[in-house]
């Protein structure tokens, strides 16, 4: 296992001894830090593949490590499999987001069903509007 993997982290925090390498910093969900300006999707994803495959390496191997002292500890792995799963349905966020900009569609027409660019306002198969258009009154009072 990596040298910060969390499963040291456990196993230290438990009293047993860890070999030291670094620290991982902590599973705690909302822990991660808000960033403001653009963000380079591409790279974001190749972080967050990583971090996937980092959070199920430690996952099997706290496994393994809790059946073969036969001490599993429920609570502690569905947390671990929490965090695995919010950053694993980040990735799949930032994946969609890639394949609509690499792809150009911003949506399908709901007449037939045809994809249409985000500046698209008729739909280029069936010629239906793609916006709706709202009274002047209706604007107002929502």
């Amino acid at each position: 296992m990596p040298a910060g993997s969390g499963f040291r982290r456990w196993f230290s925090d438990r009293g047993g001894s860890a070999p030291s390498g670094g620290s991982a910093p902590p599973l705690v969900r909302g822990s991660q830090t808000k960033r403001e300006g653009p963000v380079d999707l591409r790279r974001r994803r190749d972080q967050l593949e990583a971090q996937v495959a980092e959070l199920q390496f430690d996952l099997g191997g706290l496994v393994y490590e809790m059946a073969i002292r036969d001490r599993v500890r429920v609570d502690v792995l569905v947390a671990r499999a929490a965090a695995l799963q919010d950053v694993d349905a980040e990735l799949a966020e930032v994946e969609r987001i890639l394949h609509l900009e690499e792809s150009s569609t911003a949506g399908a027409c709901a007449s037939c069903g045809a994809p249409h660019s985000s500046g698209a306002a008729y739909c280029w198969q069936c010629g239906r509007p793609l916006l709706v258009q709202l009274p002047a009154d209706a604007v107002g009072s929502a």
